[in-house]
């Protein structure tokens, strides 16, 4: 198979994008970068007017949108990365977090998966994080930027032996000599210019996120099509699905990290478990996970204790296993409220213990506070319309101390639960 990467960009004069991402790479502009890794954006009138007297106009806006691109992508990359990768606005904000990455490249290796076909791969977050778990990949995106901004990113970390970039629509490669296909449709409308995917279906190019799972560019039914034909394959999809749009044949796996659920992946063939559902923790890298949906929990009242599961447990709808761990019930049939009377500590949960429970009142609410001279109050809600930023101004809240309001339904009437969290 002939390698496609290339040691220096081309930039045809006719794309001025990839113009300016080739003066990016030279030696003044790498200079320029290293030289703005730590500029203040609100400086940033003042450093283009000061850089112009000494660099090209173009190349120094250039340089100030790269560097802005790289302060944003140290959230998903930290900053050792960030720092010496190349990003596009639709890249960073759609790329995969490092730690997400990783974790299903790790899945992938602990098969024995040594190549993988990475169709869509963006900026190469995938990629990078397959290639760093050993496996060799073939990095495919129909855009000519996108396509060389992939390869600087594995030329500047290190992994262009292990990383393949192919500029090409994703519908037209074939990925059979590959272990493995990984597909990340593009989920939202590319702003100005194309898609990731190759089908052309990618919806308005306005930057809006995208809904419609057949609407992905490329679409949902083409993207399971391929991963049913290769040994084994994951296809990364928005976390919302729509649960009747899984298919059988896929374990359906959703991943939070620090308490966001960041994205859901479909899992297929050897190794996985079809029609299974698995929610995954991050950090902890803890996995829960059930073979069918589980039988309704039971339904109670407000214990001494209250759990907040994960967002990724409820999407896969395993609640109800997490309510026979803890010997626990719900606080309502609709609502992902946990109770017990006994303390349940999980990474699938965040545990509070209950003080008060009162019919919902804010006059009721705003009396307890001041009494208990709280100044600072976390709100959450399930189940219930008002705002948490009104509440707190409505609260007029002064005191040394602090406390959390749950606003829900307790067997069906709206209830106010005050505490605290667990240690």
């Amino acid at each position: 198979m002939d390698r496609v990467n290339a040691t220096t960009p081309s930039a045809p004069s006719d794309d001025p994008g990839r113009a300016a991402f080739a003066a990016l790479r030279t030696r003044e502009g790498e200079q320029l970068l290293a030289d703005l890794r730590d500029h203040d954006p609100a400086d940033e009138l003042a450093t283009a007017t000061r850089l112009r007297r000494t660099h090209p106009a173009e190349l120094v806006s250039a340089a100030l949108g790269q560097a802005r691109l790289r302060q944003r992508a140290v959230a998903k990359f930290g900053a050792e990365d960030a720092y010496r990768m190349y990003f596009t606005p639709d890249g960073v904000e759609q790329a995969t977090r490092t730690s997400v990455a990783a974790h299903r490249a790790a899945r992938f290796a602990g098969l024995g998966v040594r190549s993988v076909a990475d169709l869509c791969c963006g900026i190469g977050g995938d990629a990078i994080a397959l290639a760093r778990a050993g496996i060799s990949v073939l990095a495919v995106d129909r855009d000519p930027l996108t396509a060389e901004v992939v390869r600087a990113n594995a030329a500047a970390l290190g992994l262009e032996g292990l990383i393949e970039v192919r500029c090409a629509d994703v519908t037209e490669v074939d990925t059979s000599p590959y272990d493995a296909v990984f597909v990340d449709p593009a989920r939202r409308g590319a702003r100005g210019g194309a898609a990731r995917g190759g089908s052309g279906r990618g919806g308005r190019a306005t930057g809006g996120r995208i809904f419609d799972p057949e609407a992905y560019s490329p679409p949902l039914s083409w993207a399971t099509a391929a991963a049913l034909k290769a040994p084994r394959a994951a296809l990364k999809i928005a976390p919302g699905i729509p649960h009747e749009a899984i298919g059988p044949e896929a374990e359906a796996e959703w991943i939070s990290d620090g308490g966001d659920v960041k994205e859901a992946v479909l899992w297929y063939g050897e190794g996985f478990a079809p029609g299974a559902f698995r929610a995954t923790v991050l950090p902890y890298g803890a996995t829960l996970s059930a073979p069918a949906p589980l039988p309704a929990p039971p339904v109670g009242p407000v214990g001494r204790y209250l759990y907040e599961p994960d967002g990724a447990v409820i999407r896969a709808r395993l609640v109800a296993d997490l309510v026979e761990r803890c010997g626990g019930r719900l606080v309502d049939e609709t609502i992902a409220y946990i109770t017990s009377d006994e303390p349940y500590s999980s990474p699938y949960v965040a545990g509070y213990e209950i003080t008060d429970e009162l019919p919902f009142s804010m006059k009721r609410l705003k009396a307890l506070l001041r009494e208990r001279q709280v100044g600072v109050l976390t709100v959450k809600k399930r189940g219930s319309a008002v705002e948490p930023e009104e509440l707190r101004r409505r609260m007029k809240l002064s005191g040394p101390h602090a406390a959390t309001v749950f606003l829900t339904r307790v067997a069906g009437a709206p209830t106010m639960l005050i505490g605290h969290p667990l240690g």
